[in-house]
């Protein structure tokens, strides 16, 4: 499963031709997280409290860029990496 991005010890993959809704995992000392592209939300799974608002934010914040990692996902594509959210203004 693709790492593409990592930021503040949080590592964000993705699978490739992965089952809906669109979603990316989320794991972070121990803990995973299933988190819906859409929302930010988490689907299945925990994150510790802040943990988690970061990685809603930074969902929120790169919905397109996730979507369209998702899409390549479904087509068998390489995906593209993402800024992560210690670099976000």
């Amino acid at each position: 499963m693709p790492i593409i991005s990592l930021f503040f010890g949080i590592i964000i993959r993705m699978y490739f031709d992965d089952h809906p809704p669109p979603h990316f995992h989320a794991s972070y000392q121990g803990f995973e997280a299933f988190v819906r592209i859409d929302d930010g939300e988490i689907m299945h799974g925990s994150l510790p409290r802040k943990a988690a608002r970061i990685v809603r934010q930074w969902a929120l914040d790169h919905r397109a860029e996730l979507m369209a990692n998702w899409q390549r996902g479904a087509d068998l594509l390489p995906m593209e990496m993402i800024a992560g959210a210690d670099l976000d203004d």
